[in-house]
């Protein structure tokens, strides 16, 4: 479950999803089992710049003119944090890289399309102003982040 919502996570933020993490491992530090992503993950210079990048994309997803999260490049994006997540999780779960990589971007394609139907409905037809959903999203990326963190232990 771990690996479905860092990737769900990783749908909507593609970037926090690994920051959180990276924060989580920085902080364990990484085991001499650790895969090479979770080596990478657990590293104090990447858990300095993720949660940077992931600050950056946070204030980006609010302007006017961003691409949508469902064209390809940014889709692409997505899922890669999505397997990037799911790989670092395995490990931790002993089970094979591959499979939870694989979870990990199938929950964020999944998050992108339905999270981008949802806030496209909230704006267009409840009206609600699209900073604020970006901001609620926000809030349920960073609940998600310290919720399933937490559960790692």
């Amino acid at each position: 479950m771990t690996a479905v919502g860092m990737g769900a996570m990783a749908g909507m933020r593609a970037l926090s999803a690994p920051a959180f993490l990276s924060q989580h491992l920085a902080e364990e530090g990484a085991s001499s089992k650790a895969n090479p992503v979770e080596q990478f993950l657990a590293s104090s210079t990447t858990a300095r710049v993720l949660p940077v990048l992931a600050l950056g994309e946070l204030v980006l997803d609010k302007l006017p003119g961003m691409p949508s999260r469902v064209v390809p490049p940014v889709l692409l994006m997505r899922l890669a944090s999505g397997a990037l997540v799911g790989a670092a999780v395995a490990r931790q779960k002993e089970r094979p890289m591959l499979g939870f990589a694989v979870v990990g971007a199938a929950a964020a394609l999944v998050t992108s399309f339905a999270l981008y139907s949802l806030r496209e409905f909230a704006t267009r037809k409840l009206h609600i102003p699209n900073i604020l959903a970006g901001f609620l999203e926000d809030a349920l990326v960073a609940s998600a982040g310290h919720r399933l963190t937490a559960a790692m232990g």
